[in-house]
């Protein structure tokens, strides 16, 4: 990736000169004749709130032309850093929903019903962004003929993993007790943060980045509701054999 305007994403070669420590200068862009990065000498909380507030400048500063100034190895660090997060929060939203209905909330569940609980948790973390990656990748080259290599696709799964900050809001839910309908609008927030940054990554309209991500997410919520669906049978196929076990012998 390379440093990009924030207003028009043209490409420059640099964001600012340095005549010595703390004397900058903010280069202009050669296309719109404006800062072509002003959120170097802005505090963090600006930024932190043009991105809850999908503002796509703030998506490039954060993305071409900070990102674009680490090191490879950093790079990777932050890249499994997000990932292991990422994939830890679907869990614990995974965990509470489980909760909400009741399966997990019992103190006089079994060691195997816990074991099946926790498989099924597992099955919908793994292989749920499983789908959601691969439909993301498919419809991202259908609809926004964006070529998959191994660098364009870790540019896009960074992108992902990135905007997906709102799911940082689970943490609230554990010191308060929120309905579970509360997950299901982080979701879309974080579906709308992701068409952000995949608008900007891409330069593609934003009604087809919107229309990919929310088929990655159809895909998903689909394959998490088919695994609890499957999950329910063997559950009561289980019930229904316990009972047999306790019939009085004929006297």
């Amino acid at each position: 990736m390379g440093y990009r305007c924030v207003q028009c994403s043209f490409p420059i070669n640099s964001l600012y000169v340095q005549y010595s420590p703390g004397n900058i200068r903010l280069m202009k862009c050669e296309n719109c004749k404006a800062v072509a990065d002003e959120y170097i000498e802005c505090e963090i909380m600006i930024l932190v709130i043009d991105l809850i507030l999908h503002k796509p400048k703030a998506y490039r500063h954060l993305l071409h032309n900070v990102l674009n100034q680490q090191q490879t190895l950093m790079f990777q660090g932050l890249f499994w850093k997000l990932a292991f997060i990422f994939l830890l929060f679907d869990a614990y939203k995974c965990l509470v929903l489980e909760s909400s209905k009741g399966k997990s909330g019992s103190s006089s569940m079994s060691f195997s019903s816990l074991l099946s609980t926790c498989w099924k948790m597992v099955m919908d973390v793994f292989f749920g962004n499983f789908m959601f990656l691969l439909t993301f990748f498919i419809m991202a080259k259908i609809f926004l003929h964006t070529s998959i290599n191994i660098f364009r696709s870790n540019d896009l799964l960074l992108a992902l993993l990135i905007s997906g900050y709102f799911k940082i809001f689970l943490i609230a839910m554990t010191v308060w007790e929120f309905p579970s309908s509360v997950i299901f609008i982080i979701d879309l927030f974080c579906l709308s943060s992701n068409a952000v940054a995949l608008k900007v990554m891409t330069e593609s309209t934003m009604s087809r980045c919107v229309w990919v991500c929310f088929s990655a997410y159809a895909i998903k919520l689909f394959v998490t509701q088919v695994l609890d669906l499957r999950f329910l049978e063997q559950l009561i196929q289980g019930w229904s054999q316990t009972p047999s076990s306790f019939s009085l012998a004929p006297s």
